[in-house]
């Protein structure tokens, strides 16, 4: 609305303009009697007053007039050279266009022709200077680059990379440049060079190495050089960064936990790892558990219970009691994998469970009476406090509703060993032969 009234306002102000123009000239030409004299000797000119104003007016529009033809004529040369360049630069922009629509859908040699065609109208264009040329000339570039990647042809990949990522294109055109680095990056992991891809990553800005796709990168060539630590690191970080979605962060870095709780070689490299483990990766169970189990892996030849007074058994048996407390407390909220794989863990620490822990075992079965594992666990553990009578009554309940192998396994020897120690060779040897049916 407001504009519609300074419109209104303008056009008014023009035409008094104009009226108050048409009265000055009114009054100048209707009635002026003056003359103006030219000497020319031995001439002399009388010229109307109003004559030579209007003749003064008319030379100057016509110089002016002459002035702006000469100017137009000079620039035709220039104008032509603008034209002949924009003609270039649109053939250019569509040779790259359709390069990427023949690269988006899978006609790579079609992409390296339109690719190639673009570079081409690039050399043999005389105009070397209007917007973009650098950045058309690096995307051209990437783009045939990335087409011979597709179709396996290394070397002329690395021909077109090199030229995309000359330092002239950095200068001018810094985004596509990181963008070429990046791409760098990921046909070197591709063709599982990690050494090239740590270099390429380490040319990146500082800010662009942070980005989700470099970080993304990162964890990929830190998972094929076996960098688990700085794998799980990178996988933390993009986590926070909602670059996976909750389910799908907490499985990667649950996945390379376990991969480093795998790789620990003694019971202080283990540790280690897992004091690097955040406080919500400590409650996941299947660290806990894969943590203890590998403690059970790295204890001395002869497995924990072998020897109660080797300090390292002892070191090994008191770590897995630690971490997998807090699992106990909620053993009822356990699938019955992890319950398994709980007692298993938790049975070679049998020789060294304080009253606390026996307490606990105790307590636990009392709640859960029918737990196959927790009447199979309670059993092993009054098996080694030499109560025959209750632990020959637990692992009786375990046999039968036991259905993992190797319990129930266990669960027969034991119950064999119960019987030679009351003197019962029959009931042993039943119980010896169903231990050695089990597959």
């Amino acid at each position: 609305m407001r504009s519609l009234q300074r419109g209104a306002m303008r056009s008014v102000f023009w035409l008094l303009g104009l009226a108050a123009l048409a009265v000055a000239l009114a009054l100048l030409v209707g009635r002026n009697p003056a003359t103006l004299t030219l000497f020319w000797p031995p001439y002399r000119f009388d010229v109307s007053f109003n004559f030579v104003v209007f003749a003064l007016m008319a030379a100057f529009v016509l110089l002016h007039l002459a002035l702006r033809a000469i100017a137009v004529l000079r620039e035709l040369p220039a104008q032509a050279q603008r034209w002949r360049g924009q003609q270039v630069e649109r053939a250019v922009v569509g040779a790259v266009m359709d390069a990427l629509s023949h690269q988006l859908s899978g006609r790579f040699v079609r992409a390296q022709s339109a690719a190639q065609h673009a570079l081409d109208q690039l050399k043999s264009s005389a105009v070397t200077q209007w917007p973009r040329r650098d950045q058309l000339q690096l995307l051209a570039h990437l783009l045939l680059a990335e087409s011979a990647q597709s179709l396996q042809n290394r070397e002329r990949r690395d021909q077109h990379l090199q030229a995309a990522l000359s330092p002239q294109l950095k200068k001018s055109a810094p985004e596509a440049y990181e963008g070429a680095l990046l791409r760098a990056v990921r046909w070197a992991v591709e063709d599982r060079d990690v050494d090239a891809a740590r270099n390429r990553l380490a040319e990146l800005p500082q800010g662009a190495a942070r980005r989700i796709q470099s970080l993304r990168l990162k964890l990929r060539i830190a998972r094929l050089g076996g960098a688990t630590a700085e794998a799980l690191e990178t996988a933390r970080v993009l986590a926070k960064h909602r670059a996976f979605t909750p389910s799908v962060a907490r499985s990667v870095v649950r996945g390379l936990a376990l991969d480093a709780l795998g790789q620990a070689h003694d019971l202080q490299q283990l540790q280690a790892v897992w004091h690097k483990l955040d406080g919500t990766e400590r409650t996941m169970p299947e660290l806990a558990l894969a943590a203890a189990q590998r403690a059970n892996q790295l204890a001395p030849a002869g497995g924990i219970a072998a020897d109660s007074n080797d300090a390292d058994r002892v070191a090994a048996a008191a770590l897995v009691r630690v971490w997998l407390e807090p699992l106990w407390q909620g053993f009822a909220s356990l699938d019955p994998v992890q319950q398994s794989q709980c007692v298993q863990a938790l049975e070679p620490c049998l020789p060294q469970l304080d009253a606390a822990w026996l307490a606990r075992v105790e307590q636990a079965q009392r709640q859960l009476p029918n737990n196959s594992f927790l009447q199979y666990l309670s059993g092993q553990a009054c098996m080694q406090r030499q109560l025959w009578g209750k632990a020959a009554q637990l692992l009786g309940q375990a046999s039968h509703s036991l259905q993992e192998p190797t319990l129930l396994r266990r669960t027969w020897c034991a119950l064999a060993e119960l019987a030679l120690e009351r003197g019962d060779e029959a009931a042993a040897q039943t119980a010896w032969k169903k231990a050695a049916r089990i597959e």
